[in-house]
C-alpha cells in the first residue's frame, strides 16, 4: 500500500490507509491507547487497541507505519481519526535529552542547538525553515520575472572583498586563499560580462569574532547587482518591490506555517529615506544620543520607533553614507559622500547596497585612497578597463531577513546549523 500524506486524510474517510511518521504522544486507558502521530504535513489522531501495542516498543519519537482505516470523530481536533488496525516500528527513540512536544521549547539556546536535528521537530521551530525557504523562492521568482540569470560564483577566493583581515584562511595547493566574504567582486564583473542582471543565493564568511544575537560567521547572502542604472535610487525601488513580492509570497504560500508561529506578514510600503547625517540628528534630538559617529544597534532601533511612530513603516532606507564607512568600489559623490544605503527593517540592518564605481580609473583611484594596492586587487580591475556599465546591487542576510519577520530573539534560531564564533559543528562541546 502506498502511503498517504496526513493531510490527505480528509478526502480518504471510511477508506484504509498507510501513514508513516514519528509519535509525538502516547495517552493508554484501559480500553483504547491514543497517539498523535506527526508528518510532515500534519498531526493525526490514532486509536489503537492496546492488546496492538503490547509486544511493540513505542516511545515518544519512535518512527511507525499505521495501517488503519480514517473514521469520522467529531471529539478528535481534526474531526476524525485513524483506527490502527496495524502498527510497525521504523525506529524506536529513547533517552531524548530535551521534550520537544510541549507548546513552547523551555531551554537554553544553547542546548537547543547542541540537540539541533530533535529540536528542529518542535511545532515552533519546524515552520521557521519552511517560511525561509519561501522567501528564498520568493526572492528568485520576483528576480526571475525581472530578467535576472541566477548565478553561482566561487567561494575559495584570493583576497578580501573590501582588503579586510576578517577572513577564514585556508591552503590551497601551496598557496593561501580565502572563503569569501561575498560575491561582491564577481557579481560586478559579470555586469562587464554582459548579463546586465544577475542574483546569487549563497553562503559567505565572516571570520569576525562577535557573540552577539545578530552575528554569524557563516550565513546565506541573497545578492543581486543590476546594470544601466541611474543612480542608487533605482535599486532602492527594485528593493522595494522584491520585499512586498516576497512578502506576500511567504503569506501566500505558509499559511500553515506562520499560523504555527502566531505571525503576520506585514505589509511593504513605500518605504521612506532617511539620510545618514539627518539620521544621526533625529538619534541626537529626539532621543539625546549626540555625538554618535555611525549608527550603532540601539541607534538602529531607536531610528526603526522613530520612522515607525512618524510614517508607520517597519521599514527605513538610510541613505548617503559618508565615504569612510563604504568599501572602495562604492560610487562617490559631492561633499564626501556615496551613492549608498543601508535597510533597516524592526531596528536591525538587513541589507547594504548602493551605486557602484564603473570606471576602471576612478576605481583604481579610489582604492589607493582606501589604501590598498591595485595590484592586490588586479584579477576584479582588469574588467573595468573592457567596458564597464553603470551598475549597482544589494545584499540581504537570509537569516537577519527571517529572524525579523518572524521575531526571532536571535539570528542562530533562524540558522539550521549555526557557525558562530564557538560553534563548528551542531553539537557545540567543549572546543
Amino acid at each position: 500500500m502506498e502511503r498517504t500524506l496526513i493531510e490527505d486524510l480528509p478526502k480518504c474517510l471510511e477508506e484504509q490507509v498507510l501513514i508513516k511518521g514519528w509519535v509525538e504522544r502516547i495517552r493508554e486507558l484501559s480500553t483504547v491507547t491514543f497517539l498523535i502521530v506527526r508528518d510532515r504535513t500534519g498531526r493525526v489522531q490514532v486509536t489503537a487497541d492496546p492488546r496492538l501495542l503490547a509486544q511493540l516498543r513505542i516511545a515518544t519519537e519512535s518512527v511507525v507505519a499505521v495501517c488503519g482505516t480514517v473514521a469520522p470523530e467529531p471529539r478528535a481536533k481534526a474531526g476524525y481519526e485513524l483506527v490502527a488496525e496495524s502498527i510497525d516500528v521504523l525506529a524506536g527513540a529513547a533517552n531524548l535529552p530535551i521534550n520537544i512536544n510541549g507548546p513552547v521549547l523551555q531551554v537554553p539556546l544553547e542546548l537547543i542547538l547542541d540537540y539541533r536535528v530533535l529540536s528542529l521537530r518542535h511545532a515552533r521551530i519546524n515552520p521557521i525553515f519552511k517560511i525561509q525557504a519561501a522567501l528564498v523562492h520568493g526572492f528568485q521568482t520576483f528576480l526571475n520575472q525581472e530578467g535576472f540569470v541566477q548565478v553561482f560564483t566561487p567561494k575559495i577566493v584570493a583576497s578580501g572583498t573590501e582588503g579586510g583581515s576578517e577572513l577564514f584562511s585556508l591552503q590551497y595547493f601551496g598557496e593561501t586563499a580565502y572563503l569569501g566574504q561575498s560575491p561582491q567582486f564577481y557579481k560586478q564583473m559579470l555586469m562587464g560580462a554582459g548579463y546586465e542582471r544577475v542574483y546569487e543565493v549563497g553562503h559567505v564568511y565572516r571570520a569576525e569574532k562577535h557573540a552577539t544575537s545578530r552575528h554569524l560567521n557563516e550565513y546565506v547572502s541573497l545578492d543581486l547587482e543590476m546594470g544601466f542604472i541611474e543612480s542608487e535610487d533605482d535599486v532602492m525601488e527594485l528593493e522595494n518591490r522584491l520585499l512586498a513580492f516576497m512578502f506576500n509570497y511567504v503569506a501566500e504560500q505558509c499559511p500553515r506555517e506562520l499560523a504555527a508561529l502566531e505571525v503576520e506578514v506585514p505589509e511593504v510600503p513605500s518605504i521612506p529615506r532617511v539620510p545618514f547625517t539627518e539620521a544621526l540628528v533625529i538619534l541626537e534630538q529626539e532621543f539625546g544620543k549626540g555625538g554618535l559617529q555611525d549608527l550603532d544597534p540601539e541607534g538602529e532601533r531607536l531610528l526603526c520607533q522613530y520612522v515607525r511612530d512618524s510614517t508607520g513603516s517597519e521599514f527605513v532606507f538610510v541613505t548617503d553614507y559618508p565615504w569612510e564607512k563604504r568599501p572602495m568600489y562604492t560610487m562617490p559623490k559631492e561633499g564626501g559622500l556615496t551613492c549608498s544605503f543601508d535597510l533597516l527593517f524592526r531596528g536591525l540592518e538587513i541589507t547594504t547596497g548602493g551605486q557602484r564605481i564603473h570606471t576602471y580609473e576612478l576605481l583604481a583611484e579610489n582604492t589607493r585612497k582606501k589604501g590598498l594596492h591595485p595590484d592586490a586587487f588586479a584579477f576584479y580591475l582588469r574588467s573595468f578597463s573592457f567596458g564597464m556599465p553603470p551598475h549597482g546591487g544589494l545584499a540581504i542576510g537570509l537569516e537577519r531577513l527571517t529572524a525579523q519577520l518572524l521575531g526571532l530573539p536571535n539570528v542562530r534560531e533562524a540558522s539550521l546549523f549555526p557557525r558562530d564564533r564557538h560553534r563548528l559543528t551542531p553539537w557545540l562541546g567543549r572546543r
